[in-house]
C-alpha cells in the first residue's frame, strides 16, 4: 500500500531519568542560572527529536516540549498574562512564566486543573482584561530548531482555539464568539509564518471535539477552520482529536483542513467511519497505539484494525501514530532491569511504542510478509506474558462475583452515625487537619533510597521512619492540629506504595510521567487480579496514635484512584479490577478500625479525572466509582469516620456521585479556583461534612492568616459552620518543612479566630 506513514504526537518531556525535573528544580532552587536551564532543557528537547528520527517517524512532533505546561506556553505565546503578575506586554520572561504556574509571595498561582480525563494538570488560562497579541511564535521556533540542527522537516504542534478557549476562564459564555474572534488573526497569523518558513504539515490538536459541544459551536469552529484554510492554502493541517471518538463527527470531518486524526483506542470511531464513512479529500491519521497505556499492542490485531481503516479511506492516504501525545507514558523499558521478565515483555513505554508504529506502518506499506518475524516475536512475547504467574486468581475473582449492594453500605444513615461519632471525637467547632501527606525532605528520600539499595537494615529504616512520625506529631500538636496524621513518610507516592504490596501489582523503576510542573508519578502496572496479601498501614497507623490523645487518620488511596492512576492490562473489565481493589481496601480499613484508628481517609482525588467525556457514558463510570468506594468503607462501625479527599475539578458535574459517596467527611482542593467550586454547594443542598482547602499547596509561597481568614469566611457564607473543616488544599509532601509549618501556623490562627468569631455569634 502506498500513502502510508507514520506519525507521532508527542513525545514525554521529563527525559530517561527526569533529567527535565531535575533541571527545572535546580533553577527553581537557584542552583542553575537560567542560561543553564535553557542549555539543559534545550540538550532534552534535541535528544528527544533525535530519537523519534532514529526510530523511524515519519511525522516528528516539535512544539510538544515545554518548561512546565503546553497550554502555559500558548497562554505565554498570546500574552495572556493575568492582571496580578504585572506584566506589561511582550514576550513573557521566565519570571513571569513561572510565576502564572507556581505564585510568588504577592500573587497566587493561576488555576491547576485535570487536563480532560487524564492525571495530567494544565495552567487554566485566564481571560479577564486581556488583550491577546502573539508575543512569540513558538511553533516556529521550535520547527526552525528541528531543521537547522538535525535536519528534521518537523510537525509543529498546536492547540486549537475551540479547545484552548473552553479550557480558558474570565469570560461569560454568551461571549465566547467575540472571544474566539479576538484569538483568530493571532492562529492566522502563527499559520502563516509556518507556512512562509516551509513547514508541510502542522497538528491543530482539538480533543474538546470529543465532549458534548452545542452545535453553534460547532458551526464557529467550521468558519474558524474555513480562515486557517484561506490565510495559509499550502499548509496540510491535520485536525488532531483525542481522548474519546469525535462527538459531532459528520459536522467536523467536514472541515476544510487535510487530515483529520482518530483515536481508535478510546471510544467509537470505527463504528462511526463504517456509519457514515470518511470524506475522499482528507488523510486519516488513524490512533491505533494506545497512548496512554504501557502493555505492548497485538500487532497481528492492530494490522487488521488498520487494513479495515485503511478501506473506508478513498484517497488511500493513511497516517499510523499513538491514540495520544505519549507524555502520559514513561519513556523506555530499556532501564527496568529489575521487572519480571515476562512482565517486561508485555510492556511497551513511549520509544517502544513508535517501534510499534514504525512496524505497522512497515506491514501495511509492504505487506504482512515483510514484518513477519515481528509478528512472531510479538505474539510469542504476548503468549509469555498471559501464562505468567499471578495473573490468575480465582478466589478473589468469585468473591467479586458473589458482591450485592448491601456490601456497600453502612449500617446507619449519615444522620445518626455522625452523632456517634462527635461523642466519640469531642472535636471543637471547626476541626482542623492536614491531607495526609508531609514533607518528604531530602533527608527522607536519600534514606528510602539507601534502604532499598541494601546499605541500611531493615531495622534502621524503620527507626528512621519512626523518629520521622514522632517528630511530626509533636509539630503538629504544637502547631495546634485537632486531628492529625502520621505523614507517610514510608510511601514514594500514594498510588504506588499499595501497587507494591497487594498482589496483582508490579512496580517500575523508572516508568516515571509527569503530573503537573516538574511533578512526576511512577503509576504501578495492574497485571492480573488484584487481592490483599497482609496489612498495608496499620504499624505506623497505630504508632503515630501511641504518641498522642488526639486522632489520628488512617491514610489510604482509595479504589477509584488506585485504578485511574494505574497502568491497568485490558483483558479484565476495569470496573471488576476497581472491585478487586475495594475488597482489598476494605481489609485494610477494618484492620485500622480493629486497632484503634477512629478516622480513616480514603482519598479519591482521581474519581473526576476518569470521566468519560462523552456525556452519555458519564453515570455508568459513576455509579461504579460510588460503588466501588461505598465497597471499600460500608463495613467499619457507626463510630469510625470515614473521611476522603478529591483533586480540583468541575464538581458540579459529578456533585450526585459526591454525595453518594457517603463518606462522613470530605474535603476537596479548592484555593486556586478562587472559590468557584463553593457555587456548586449554593445551588446544592450538601448535609454531610466538609472541608474547602483554604491555602495552595502548590505553590511555595506562605500565605497569610488574613488570606486564610477570607477563604474561610466565605465558604462559610454557603456552608453551615457544623459541617466545616478547615485544612490545606491537598498533601504537604512537596513542600518544606519551614513552608508547612509556616502555613499550618497561619491557618491554625485564622480558624482560632474564626472559631471565636463563631462561638461569640452562636451565643
Amino acid at each position: 500500500m502506498t500513502n502510508v506513514i507514520s506519525s507521532n504526537l508527542g513525545y514525554p518531556r521529563i527525559g530517561e531519568k527526569r533529567e527535565w525535573k531535575r533541571a527545572l528544580e535546580g533553577y527553581w532552587n537557584k542552583q542553575l542560572s537560567e542560561k543553564e536551564l535553557i542549555e539543559k532543557t534545550d540538550a532534552i528537547r534535541l535528544a528527544n527529536l533525535k530519537k523519534q528520527k532514529e526510530i523511524g517517524i515519519d511525522l516528528i512532533p516539535v512544539g510538544d516540549f515545554t518548561l512546565y505546561d503546553h497550554v502555559l506556553d500558548t497562554s505565554a505565546m498570546f500574552g495572556v498574562v493575568p492582571d496580578r503578575f504585572n506584566y506589561d506586554g511582550g514576550k513573557v520572561n521566565l519570571e513571569t512564566y513561572f510565576a502564572i504556574a507556581r505564585g510568588t509571595e504577592n500573587a497566587v498561582a493561576s488555576e491547576l486543573t485535570k487536563w480532560f480525563n487524564t492525571n495530567y494538570h494544565y495552567i487554566v488560562p485566564e481571560l479577564e482584561n486581556v488583550t491577546p497579541t502573539l508575543t512569540e511564535n513558538l511553533p516556529l521556533k521550535f520547527y526552525k530548531e528541528a531543521k537547522d540542527k538535525l535536519g528534521i522537516d518537523g510537525k509543529p504542534v498546536i492547540l486549537g482555539p475551540i479547545t484552548y478557549l473552553k479550557l480558558s476562564k474570565g469570560y461569560e459564555e454568551k461571549d465566547f464568539s467575540n472571544v474566539l474572534q479576538r484569538f483568530i488573526p493571532l492562529y492566522v497569523q502563527l499559520l502563516k509564518e509556518l507556512e512562509e518558513a516551509g513547514a508541510s504539515w502542522v497538528q491543530i490538536d482539538e480533543p474538546i471535539f470529543g465532549t458534548n459541544l452545542p452545535k453553534e459551536v460547532i458551526q464557529e469552529a467550521k468558519q474558524v477552520y474555513e480562515q486557517f484554510h484561506d490565510a495559509a492554502p499550502n499548509l496540510k493541517l491535520i485536525l488532531q482529536t483525542y481522548f474519546e471518538h469525535i462527538i459531532h463527527y459528520e459536522e467536523i470531518i467536514e472541515f476544510p483542513v487535510q487530515a483529520i486524526g482518530l483515536d481508535f483506542v478510546h471510544g467509537d470511531s470505527l463504528e462511526l467511519i463504517k456509519q457514515y464513512g470518511f470524506p475522499e479529500d482528507k488523510a486519516l491519521a488513524a490512533g491505533v497505539i494506545n497512548g496512554r497505556n504501557v502493555w505492548k499492542a497485538d500487532l497481528e490485531a492492530k494490522i487488521d484494525q488498520l487494513e479495515t481503516i485503511y478501506q473506508a479511506v478513498k484517497n488511500k492516504q493513511l497516517i499510523i501514530q499513538p491514540s495520544s501525545s505519549l507524555l502520559h507514558v514513561p519513556v523506555t523499558k530499556e532501564s527496568e532491569v529489575q521487572l519480571d521478565s515476562d512482565v517486561k515483555d508485555g510492556l511497551s513505554f513511549a520509544n517502544e511504542k513508535l517501534d510499534e508504529i514504525v512496524t505497522l506502518t512497515k506491514g501495511l506499506q509492504s505487506g504482512k510478509q515483510s514484518i513477519s518475524n515481528a509478528l512472531k516475536v510479538n505474539k510469542q512475547e504476548l503468549e509469555q506474558f498471559n501464562r505468567s504467574t499471578h495473573r490468575n486468581n480465582e478466589i478473589v475473582r468469585k468473591e467479586v462475583e458473589a458482591l450485592g449492594i448491601s456490601d456497600a453500605q453502612r449500617s446507619l444513615p449519615f444522620a445518626k452515625r455522625i452523632q456517634k461519632q462527635h461523642e466519640l471525637l469531642q472535636l471543637p467547632l471547626l476541626p482542623t487537619t492536614t491531607i495526609g501527606s508531609l514533607p518528604q525532605t531530602q533527608e527522607v528520600r536519600k534514606t528510602r533510597t539507601k534502604w532499598r539499595q541494601g546499605t541500611i537494615t531493615d531495622a534502621e529504616y524503620e527507626q528512621f521512619i519512626k523518629d520521622n512520625i514522632e517528630k511530626w506529631i509533636h509539630i503538629q500538636e504544637e502547631i495546634g492540629l485537632d486531628v492529625l496524621v502520621h505523614g507517610e513518610f514510608e510511601r514514594t507516592d500514594m498510588v504506588e506504595y499499595f501497587g507494591e504490596k497487594l498482589n496483582g501489582f508490579g512496580v517500575t523503576e523508572f516508568g516515571w510521567v509527569q503530573s503537573y510542573g516538574s511533578r512526576c508519578v511512577k503509576p504501578p502496572l495492574i497485571f492480573g487480579d488484584v487481592s490483599f496479601d497482609t496489612a498495608m498501614t496499620v504499624k505506623e497507623s497505630v504508632f503515630a496514635q501511641s504518641l498522642t490523645d488526639k486522632p489520628v487518620k488512617g491514610m489510604l488511596t482509595g479504589p477509584v484512584t488506585i485504578l485511574n492512576w494505574s497502568f491497568v492490562h485490558d483483558d479484565v473489565p476495569r470496573e471488576t479490577v476497581q472491585n478487586q481493589i475495594a475488597l482489598a481496601l476494605r481489609k485494610e480499613i477494618e484492620a485500622l478500625e480493629a486497632n484503634g484508628i477512629k478516622i480513616v481517609q480514603v482519598d479519591e482525588p482521581a474519581l473526576r479525572e476518569g470521566l468519560p467525556l462523552d456525556e452519555k457514558k458519564q453515570k455508568a463510570y459513576l455509579d461504579a466509582a460510588v460503588y466501588a468506594f461505598r465497597l471499600a468503607t460500608a463495613s467499619v462501625q457507626d463510630q469510625t469516620q470515614i473521611h476522603t479527599h478529591m483533586c480540583y475539578s468541575e464538581f458540579q458535574k459529578i456533585y450526585d456521585a459526591i454525595d453518594g459517596l457517603d463518606a462522613d467527611v470530605i474535603s476537596i482542593e479548592t484555593s486556586r479556583s478562587h472559590g468557584e467550586i463553593i457555587s456548586t454547594f449554593e445551588e446544592n443542598t450538601y448535609e454531610k461534612e466538609i472541608g474547602l482547602g483554604v491555602y495552595d499547596i502548590h505553590s511555595p509561597r506562605v500565605p497569610d492568616k488574613n488570606e486564610i481568614k477570607q477563604n474561610i469566611s466565605r465558604a462559610l457564607k454557603t456552608i453551615p459552620t457544623e459541617q466545616f473543616w478547615i485544612n490545606p488544599d491537598c498533601g504537604l509532601k512537596t513542600r518544606s518543612e519551614a513552608e508547612t509549618v509556616g502555613a499550618l501556623k497561619a491557618m491554625i490562627h485564622a480558624a482560632e479566630e474564626i472559631r471565636k468569631d463563631q462561638l461569640a455569634y452562636q451565643k
